[in-house]
C-alpha cells in the first residue's frame, strides 16, 4: 500500500512538472508577436532591423514633412535630430499628431520606409513618450519644455 501512495505521488508531481511545461511554452509562443522593441530613429539606419520585424520607432515629426491627400495614406519623416528615417501610414492619425511633436508608430520597414500600423502621439501639450525623451537626450538635443519656458 505504501508503495502504491509514493508512486502515485510520483505521477502527480510528474504530470504536474508536465503541464507546467507546455504551459509555458504555450504563453511563450502566444506572446512571441506582442513584444515590441523600440528604436530611434538613428538606430534603425545604424543597424537596419531583420526583414518583416515588427518594431517601435519614435522620435519628432520632422518639420514640413506631413504630406496628406494621397488616398488614405499619410508620409511624413520621423527624426531623432541626428537621422531621419520616412514613415507612411495608412489610417485616421491622432488628433494631436502634428510637426515638430514627438510621436511613436509601430510597424516594420519595407524598402527603406518604415510602414506603420499604428501611430500614438502625445495626449498634451508637455507630453512626450519615455523612449522619445531617452532617444533625444541620447543624441544630446532634448529640451525640458518645463526648463525652455513653453
Amino acid at each position: 500500500m505504501k508503495g502504491l501512495k509514493k508512486q502515485r505521488r510520483i505521477q502527480i508531481i510528474a504530470l504536474a512538472a508536465v503541464a507546467l511545461l507546455v504551459s509555458t511554452a504555450l504563453i511563450g509562443y502566444a506572446m512571441r508577436d506582442g513584444i515590441n522593441f523600440f528604436r530611434s530613429p538613428t538606430q534603425v539606419v545604424e543597424t537596419p532591423p531583420a526583414e518583416g520585424e515588427v518594431f517601435r520607432i519614435g522620435g519628432l515629426v520632422e518639420e514640413g514633412s506631413i504630406v496628406r491627400g494621397q488616398g488614405e495614406t499619410v508620409t511624413f519623416r520621423v527624426t531623432d535630430m541626428n537621422q531621419t528615417v520616412p514613415v507612411a501610414y495608412t489610417g485616421v492619425l491622432p488628433d494631436l499628431f502634428s510637426e515638430g511633436q514627438g510621436m511613436v508608430g509601430t510597424g516594420q520597414m519595407v524598402d527603406g520606409t518604415f510602414q506603420a500600423t499604428e501611430i500614438l502621439a502625445k495626449h498634451d501639450e508637455t507630453y512626450m513618450p519615455k523612449e522619445v525623451v531617452d532617444a533625444l537626450k541620447e543624441q544630446g538635443v532634448y529640451v525640458d519644455p518645463a526648463e525652455s519656458g513653453s
